[in-house]
C-alpha cells in the first residue's frame, strides 16, 4: 500500500513527509483493518513531524482523523462488518486496568497509545486499528466533513467541558482554527454568547458567520468579563491576556498539545479562584458524545481537501495558517 512516512524529524518546509511502498496490515484478533478514504490535517502532525513531539518510533505514518472503510476483519470482531464507515481518532489504545482507566480518566492512561504517533496513522491507503477503538459515523455526515470531528472537534469539545462554561455564560476562545470553529458551534448551540480572539481576518469572518457576537485580538477588552475561555493557539502569552479579562472562579482551558512558556504572572490575574487546567487527549465517550451532537446541532465543518501526495505542502498552509476551517486529505 501507499503511505506516507516520516523517517527522521525536520521542518514541514522540507517535506519531511515521504512516499513510500509499505506491506498491508493485516488485522489481528479484535482488529478490523479499514481503506483509508480521508485523513483530517491536525497542528499534532506538525508537532509529531517536525520532532516537537519525542517520537517513540520511526518511521510513522502520521495522522489520526481517519475515516473509512471496513474492507478486512480479524478474529473475535462482533460489532462491525465489511463495509461499514468508521472514524478513528487520537486515542489508539489504553491498557483498561491503571488508575486512570478505572475512574473514568483513560485519556491519562499511563500506557495509552495513540494513531500516527506510537502507531501507523491516516496519511496512507490502509489502517488497522482496535474494533473498542472505532466508531460508526452517521450517515448524515460526509467523509471528507466528518474527518475533522474526530480531534479538532474532540479536543474542543472536551476544551469546552473543561472550561466548565454553562448555558448562557460569556465564552472567549483564543485563536480560530480547525478546532474552535467547531467548538463555537457547539457553544452557540448551548445559548453561550462566544468572544473570538484571533489576528486573522479571515479567521474573524469565519467566527461571525458561525454566531460570534465579537471579534477582536487577544490584547483587546471585549464587552464584558469572560466566565469561561478556552486556548486554542500554542501561544503561552495568551493565558495572561485571557486571565486579565475573566471574571473571579472563571475558568481557562489549554487545549493545545505544546504550548510556548507562559510567561510569569502577577498573582493577582490568578487570584480569587481563577483556574488555569490543560486539556490532554481524549476519552471514547467524548468521542461518541460529539459525534452525537454533531447530527443534533448539526455541525458545519469547513473544509480544504488535498490529494495524499499533497501533504507536505498542504500542512506548510497549516502551519501558516493560510486556510480556515480544517484541511483534509482524500486518499482513493
Amino acid at each position: 500500500m501507499r503511505a506516507l512516512c516520516v523517517n527522521r524529524a525536520r521542518p514541514i518546509e522540507d517535506h519531511p513527509l515521504a512516499m513510500v511502498e509499505l506491506p498491508t496490515p493485516i488485522p489481528g484478533p479484535r482488529e478490523l483493518r479499514l481503506r483509508v478514504l480521508a485523513c483530517g490535517l491536525c497542528r499534532t502532525d506538525l508537532h509529531i513531524i517536525e520532532g516537537d513531539l519525542p517520537l517513540p518510533t520511526l518511521p510513522v505514518v502520521p495522522g489520526h482523523q481517519i475515516v473509512g472503510v471496513v474492507d478486512q476483519v480479524g478474529e473475535g470482531v462482533a460489532r462491525f462488518h465489511v463495509g461499514d464507515r468508521l472514524g478513528v481518532p487520537w486515542l489508539y489504545s489504553t491498557c483498561g486496568r491503571c488508575a486512570f482507566c478505572h475512574r473514568d480518566q483513560e485519556n491519562l492512561c499511563d500506557t495509552a497509545r495513540f494513531t500516527g504517533y506510537h502507531v501507523n496513522g491516516g496519511y496512507a491507503e490502509c489502517v488497522v486499528v482496535q474494533e473498542a477503538f472505532a466508531y460508526p459515523l452517521p450517515s448524515g455526515i460526509s467523509t471528507t466533513n466528518a474527518a475533522p470531528l474526530l480531534c479538532a472537534g474532540v479536543i474542543g469539545f472536551r476544551a469546552l467541558r473543561l472550561s466548565e462554561i454553562r448555558p448562557g455564560e460569556r465564552l472567549g476562545l483564543y485563536g480560530f482554527g480547525g478546532s474552535a470553529h467547531i467548538a463555537i458551534q457547539v457553544a452557540a448551540y448551548w445559548g453561550c454568547e462566544v468572544y473570538v480572539f484571533t489576528r486573522s481576518e479571515t479567521h474573524r469572518a469565519l467566527a461571525r458567520q458561525l454566531g460570534a457576537c465579537w471579534v477582536g485580538q487577544a490584547e483587546d477588552d471585549p464587552p464584558g468579563l469572560l466566565d469561561s475561555a478556552v486556548i486554542f493557539a500554542p501561544a503561552g502569552r495568551l493565558v495572561l491576556q485571557a486571565l486579565r479579562v475573566l471574571r473571579k472562579g472563571g475558568t481557562i482551558s489549554l487545549a493545545g498539545i505544546t504550548m510556548s512558556p507562559i510567561p510569569e504572572l502577577d498573582y493577582a490575574l490568578l487570584y480569587q479562584e481563577r483556574i488555569v487546567r490543560s486539556v490532554a487527549n481524549s476519552t471514547r465517550q467524548d468521542v461518541r458524545d460529539l459525534l452525537r451532537l454533531a447530527v443534533e446541532i448539526p455541525i458545519r465543518t469547513e473544509v480544504r481537501t488535498f490529494p495524499l501526495e499533497e501533504a507536505n505542502h498542504a500542512l506548510q498552509l497549516l502551519k501558516q495558517s493560510r486556510f480556515s476551517g480544517s484541511g483534509v486529505l482524500t486518499i482513493s
